[in-house]
């Protein structure tokens, strides 16, 4: 088997729309449903693709609101973003529809997820460790024509 490869993933979305549950529930396996605003977190896991073994670092950041500053720490040695938003706020209520047409926008993959349901929260991850691999010019076994969102 190859030597573990290291990926740096940052998780970015408003306030309380599920990174840290999306995160929790792919690392840890179980779904938190208490609120503690996050400052910034990081986890750890290995997870293998395609053969491959990725030592992965998830940055889960702070809540952004529209008006805040994007931080520059999200951005050094970051490898890939999973851009997190809930289709069930009042605030902000985004359709199926309207996400797969920004992704497409993007060029972004796009992939609907519940960490409460335990929906293809693995899924996410996988594929943004796919995605990460075409940009850099790795031979992932399975292709997709777009990048993750």
């Amino acid at each position: 088997m190859p030597l573990p490869k290291s990926r740096k993933i940052a998780v970015l979305g408003y306030r309380s729309v599920g990174k840290s549950s999306l995160t929790i529930q792919f690392v840890e396996g179980q779904f938190v449903d208490s609120y503690d605003p996050t400052i910034e977190n990081t986890f750890t896991k290995t997870m293998t693709v395609n053969g491959q073994e990725y030592n992965l670092q998830l940055v889960d950041t702070a809540g952004q609101d529209e008006y805040s500053i994007f931080p520059e720490s999200y951005t050094i040695d970051v490898n890939g973003y999973v851009l997190i938003y809930s289709v069930t706020s009042y605030k902000r209520v985004i359709s199926y529809e309207e996400g797969k047409a920004l992704s497409e926008s993007w060029n972004a993959a796009f992939l609907e997820s519940s960490a409460k349901e335990n929906q293809t929260a693995v899924e996410v991850f996988r594929r943004m460790i796919l995605e990460v691999e075409k940009m850099e010019g790795g031979q992932p076994q399975e292709w997709s024509p777009c990048s993750m969102m």
